[in-house]
């Protein structure tokens, strides 16, 4: 996890992509996601890190209702193909990511038994519970175009982090955590998910339906966004 170092920004998608062009109809939310206060603080090592203990917890949290969100993926997806992929999705959340999400946080001083109950912040509800609410009214591809401001989300900010002239990586409490979302298993499963985008778009009337999917990322966007700034306002 530990092998990273300044690079030069990787684009997880093509500029024909469906994610590219929902990011690209989303520009002023997603500038405010991929460049919020607290990604630049984690790039450069000055985030209080009380801030980033809550976002901790809240994660953890968010990754419960996360797994539910890949549950219902399952369900909604109308294939055994995506049905596979989604179980394989929900399996290693939650016999996996979350298991090391606890194992990192045991080094923030923080124990699975007290995230659990902790209570859920309003921005980690809105966000969870809109994913949810998205995929229950409509279809899979609106599931994922609600999933995608965190899936891929995730992999373009740390990539964004080392191509930063700010970046600090020696001393930096939070390299683990660029490291992470940088490494090539997490990279890989971002281009997967831009390539399942483009495949849901295509096979479900994306184009008739495109407003009404740029309406559900930027919402997702602007919670994602909202969920940073919980964890700053934590620190003040």
């Amino acid at each position: 996890m530990d092998q990273i170092a300044p690079r030069p920004f990787q684009d997880l998608a093509a500029p024909e992509s469906a994610f590219a062009r929902l990011r690209e109809a989303c520009r002023p939310a997603w500038e405010s996601y991929s460049d919020h206060a607290f990604v630049r603080g984690m790039a450069d090592g000055s985030l209080p890190e009380a801030a980033f203990r809550h976002y901790l917890v809240q994660d953890y949290l968010f990754l419960v209702h996360f797994s539910r969100a890949y549950a219902l993926a399952v369900f909604k997806s109308d294939n055994v193909a995506d049905m596979r992929e989604k179980a394989a999705g929900l399996d290693a959340l939650l016999n996996t990511e979350m298991k090391l999400h606890v194992g990192y946080c045991r080094g923030w001083g923080l124990s699975e038994a007290d995230m659990a109950a902790a209570p859920e912040a309003t921005a980690t509800m809105a966000y969870t519970r809109y994913v949810l609410e998205r995929g229950l009214a409509g279809d899979i591809l609106d599931l994922e175009v609600a999933l995608a401001p965190c899936v891929i989300g995730y992999g373009e900010i740390a990539n964004r982090m080392l191509a930063s002239p700010a970046l600090r990586l020696a001393g930096n409490p939070y390299r683990d955590w660029i490291a992470m979302y940088a490494a090539e298993d997490y990279q890989a499963l971002a281009r997967s998910s831009v390539e399942r985008l483009d495949r849901l778009v295509a096979a479900r009337g994306g184009a008739a339906r495109f407003p009404a999917l740029v309406t559900t990322f930027d919402q997702a966007t602007r919670l994602e966004a909202a969920f940073w700034q919980m964890g700053l306002d934590r620190a003040t």
